[in-house]
């Protein structure tokens, strides 16, 4: 057997690429997943990026493919933090939470996320042999090919003019925000949200739309007709309950639907390795009684926790491409509180925990099924999955903490609307409108296991309404191209892709402008 270096696909400009990719993305994904709650998989971007900068050098296919794995990282790292934590400023906006500790937080999660998903590729990519689709449109992407740099100037220069829109629109005020009269009927002029429509695409985007209109144009309107809101903020908590109601009813249907057989079945075929998971999880969990401040039975518990999730996690990427991971963090806290009593920032940390674990592990699982196709050593994509997580960790704990000094406060009615962390939030501190919330928990899981994807629904509930129509564009773009000229697809999703990352990159650099500008 070869060696990594033998093989050269584990290369140190892989690793180095793997490490500054991850950084970036993940400064543009935590800004991303706080304006418009969602977080499409970085997977293409990353992969078209790998191979722009290493094709001319020389590289193979296993050596691009190792590098895009450790750069994805950093995206879904980004969303578990972002997913979770702001939630404790909504709740406590004089919290002496500091970075160092979130940073911790989030490497310890990574790190969890790495070593369980190490420990159950064999189940879930070999044996289950489990389609994880974007993983698989990782590898034809990269087997196609890039001729004469073709798809890199797509990407580059859809996020040229992202970016640069963003800049004119947020920084000089040349480009309005709204199109529209009124709150209402007004649509967010926002290429990344254009581009966040056109890669879910026309299913989920139109059930987004669907929650959208139905809650702030029919529900809230005839709510205050029959008299039943008596104002608006009363309107307003009805609302955001029931949307976060249906969101985590959605996604427990989903951990119902699809993860528990799976579970047991990964049980019996890594017995072998429950004495790494227990390492590995005492370890952690010192770690966060340690330097972040969780008491050491609810830190085991969490980091127990993650095992459990990491396998849904692993189970539900590879059969539709969606971790909702803010839900296996609150289902973990659920757990985790009926046990042994925490405090409101100690709840958020270790929700957080879990977050970033599954989410890495959603993403590693998807790029180890790349590599699958690709024959790349799995060796050499942990390594480079570890060193993009951790240097994502890194990144997003500092994102975060530098949106948050630059916008102020983030939930509700905000510029950081942060619907999954404000949805963490309500559960720990109790919600705005518990009958609102109930309803839509019955309702999301119910229609959920009848097929419905009614995560976005909730979604479309909870955020305003000109969010939700910018998206839901480019869900409808989506579809009449795909009918109109279905071979444009994959450049017009580089478009879409570089949509995204320009926007978020020029929104971390507006950010920072800020800060510096305005202190």
């Amino acid at each position: 057997m070869k060696t990594l270096l033998e093989a050269q696909e584990l290369t140190l400009r892989s690793i180095a690429l793997a490490v500054a990719g991850s950084i970036l993305i993940a400064a543009s994904s935590t800004y991303v997943a706080l304006r418009i709650g969602a977080l499409p998989w970085p997977t293409i971007f990353v992969a078209v990026l790998s191979m722009a900068v290493l094709r001319p050098l020389g590289a193979s296919l296993r050596e691009i493919n190792v590098a895009h794995t450790g750069m994805s990282a950093g995206g879904l790292v980004a969303g578990g933090l972002a997913f979770t934590l702001p939630g404790v400023w909504m709740s406590d906006p004089g919290s002496s939470l500091g970075v160092g500790t979130v940073t911790v937080v989030a490497i310890v999660g990574a790190t969890l996320g790495v070593a369980f998903t190490g420990l159950l590729r064999k189940h879930f990519v070999v044996d289950l042999d489990l389609p994880f689709p974007m993983g698989v449109a990782a590898a034809r992407t990269l087997q196609a090919g890039d001729k004469g740099g073709r798809k890199a100037w797509v990407l580059f220069t859809s996020c040229g003019f992202s970016g640069v829109l963003t800049w004119l629109r947020d920084a000089v005020g040349l480009v309005p925000a709204l199109l529209g009269k009124g709150p209402l009927l007004s649509v967010w002029v926002s290429p990344m949200a254009l581009g966040i429509g056109f890669i879910i695409g026309p299913l989920y985007m139109g059930t987004w739309a669907l929650g959208a209109v139905a809650a702030h144009w029919l529900l809230v309107p005839a709510g205050f007709h029959l008299g039943f809101f008596a104002d608006g903020t009363v309107a307003e908590a009805f609302r955001s309950s029931l949307g976060i109601g249906v969101i985590v009813g959605a996604g427990v249907a989903v951990l119902f639907r699809g993860a528990a057989r799976s579970f047991f079945q990964s049980l019996s075929s890594s017995r072998g390795s429950f004495g790494v998971v227990a390492a590995v999880g005492a370890a952690s969990a010192l770690v966060l009684t340690w330097a972040a401040g969780i008491p050491l039975v609810p830190s085991l518990l969490a980091t127990a926790g993650v095992w459990v999730t990491v396998v849904m996690a692993a189970t539900i990427t590879g059969q539709t491409g969606i971790d909702p991971m803010e839900i296996f963090g609150i289902l973990v806290l659920l757990t985790v509180r009926t046990i042994w009593h925490i405090g409101g920032q100690e709840a958020f940390l270790v929700t957080a925990v879990v977050a970033v674990a599954t989410g890495l592990a959603g993403d590693a699982m998807q790029d180890l099924r790349a590599g699958s196709i690709l024959g790349t050593d799995p060796r050499a994509q942990l390594v480079s999955e570890a060193a993009g997580g951790i240097a994502g960790a890194v990144a997003a704990a500092f994102t975060v903490f530098l949106l948050r000094k630059a916008f102020g406060t983030m939930g509700p009615g905000t510029e950081l609307a942060a619907p999954q962390a404000f949805a963490v939030k309500s559960m720990i501190d109790g919600l705005p409108d518990r009958g609102a919330f109930l309803a839509g928990l019955a309702g999301g899981f119910v229609l959920s296991l009848a097929g419905v994807p009614c995560m976005t629904v909730g979604i479309g509930i909870y955020l305003p309404v000109a969010i939700s129509l910018a998206a839901g564009a480019g869900g409808i773009t989506r579809a009449l191209t795909g009918r109109l000229f279905p071979r444009g697809e994959d450049d017009l999703t580089l478009v879409a892709s570089g949509f995204l990352g320009g926007e978020g990159i020029a929104g971390v650099l507006f950010a920072f402008w800020k800060v510096v500008t305005l202190g």
